[in-house]
């Protein structure tokens, strides 16, 4: 990763999930000491992570984006960097089903721990609760 500049208030970085470790470290020795957001983004070919950091006394922002094939929906987890990452990293596998390997406790935190299914999911379905509209 080049240098982020802290001039601009938000800079987007699109990243292979084999780089956000080096990433992430990287982000955090430059100043960027707040994990703001994790969340998912289910684009139906594949699975999008975007992770929002904030670097307070300079203003700036930096949204991480990474794709994740529907197939490996893994990736390493930030928890160990920023401890906000531990329940952000769950809630999003709870919703999407994206693991973060080497979590401290990566278990649902929002649905029933027997459900096998992620409701954010494009392909979540549940008739007896969410009623698909008529064609």
């Amino acid at each position: 990763m080049k240098n982020v500049s802290v001039d601009a208030p938000e800079k987007q970085i699109e990243i292979p999930k084999e780089a956000l470790l080096e990433t992430a470290r990287r982000l955090l020795s430059e100043g960027f000491t707040n994990l703001h957001c994790i969340t998912a983004v289910d684009k139906i070919q594949y699975m999008e992570l975007i992770y929002i950091f904030y670097f307070m006394d300079k203003h700036a922002c930096v949204i991480l984006k990474t794709r994740l094939a529907l197939n490996d929906l893994t990736v390493e987890s930030l928890a160990n960097i920023w401890r906000s990452a531990d329940w952000l990293e769950r809630e999003v596998y709870d919703l999407f089903g994206v693991k973060f390997l080497n979590h401290p406790d990566l278990k649902r935190i929002l649905n029933p721990d027997d459900w096998d299914v992620h409701p954010l999911r494009k392909d979540f379905s549940r008739p007896d609760i969410i009623k698909k509209p008529k064609s």
